[in-house]
């Protein structure tokens, strides 16, 4: 009896990669101005001889920023690109959110305090289900950062501060400084995400890829563009085309 050819062996399908958030890989489409204030931030950490913008004390509304929307709309994203670049720069950056342990709440305030003169980032990811000990925590470190010249802090939640379960001193302060509404992409919007991205790869995938993908895989970006880089390594390895039937067939052996 005659054997089936087999599939080549070594072929990435991680499905879990996604490759690094940044500023760039964001589709900013309904959030141009809030990516362009972001990158402002990010120009100062990357040009810190430009004496004129990194001794500029920052105002309050520039140094506290309050994302909000609907899950998916990137908000995680943001906050991790962030994070990155200011830690890659040796900037102190922390990511927190309602997961993050007493520990690190208290070690992160004490390192914002004992250098508060130099460039730093806190970002609070999913305020919405911080727990007494967080909220409290977090409302100190917005005092402490209102007070320091260069540091900025970045939160979000789901809803509108209005309408968020957390103590009311805390939810005052979430206005302080800028408030953005994150809007989620379309499905149009995200069909011409997936074929930006890729076209930035050198990829041409069939017309029915992208669209399929929308109706039977996980509809998040991160979710959508990490099957897309296992697709282009499943091409290569294959030395096939991006068609529906590859798409199907790299899926099946995941599977």
């Amino acid at each position: 009896m005659s054997q089936l050819p087999s599939l080549p062996r070594q072929i990435a399908l991680d499905l879990g990669h996604t490759p690094k958030p940044t500023l760039d890989n964001f589709i900013a489409t309904g959030n141009e101005n809030l990516i362009a204030v972001l990158k402002d931030i990010q120009s100062r950490w990357q040009n810190p001889k430009d004496k004129s913008t990194l001794n500029a004390t920052l105002n309050t509304e520039t140094k506290m920023i309050h994302l909000w929307g609907a899950s998916g709309s990137g908000r995680t994203h943001l906050l991790s690109a962030l994070q990155l670049q200011a830690s890659e720069l040796g900037i102190h950056a922390y990511l927190l959110n309602h997961h993050s342990s007493m520990d690190e709440w208290r070690a992160c305030a004490d390192v914002l305090v004992e250098d508060n003169q130099a460039p730093g980032l806190l970002c609070v990811d999913d305020i919405d289900h911080l727990s007494e000990f967080a909220q409290g925590a977090l409302f100190r470190l917005h005092n402490l950062i209102r007070e320091a010249n260069h540091q900025h802090l970045i939160t979000t939640s789901l809803t509108p501060s209005s309408h968020l379960q957390i103590r009311e001193d805390l939810k005052t302060r979430l206005v302080w400084g800028l408030v953005f509404q994150m809007h989620a992409l379309s499905d149009s919007e995200k069909l011409q995400a997936l074929q930006q991205a890729a076209t930035e790869r050198g990829l041409q995938i069939s017309n029915e890829v992208a669209p399929w993908l929308l109706k039977h895989f996980h509809r998040d970006m991160p979710s959508l563009m990490s099957l897309l880089e296992a697709l282009d390594n499943y091409s290569l390895e294959t030395k096939r085309a991006i068609t529906l039937p590859l798409l199907k067939e790299m899926l099946a052996q995941k599977n």
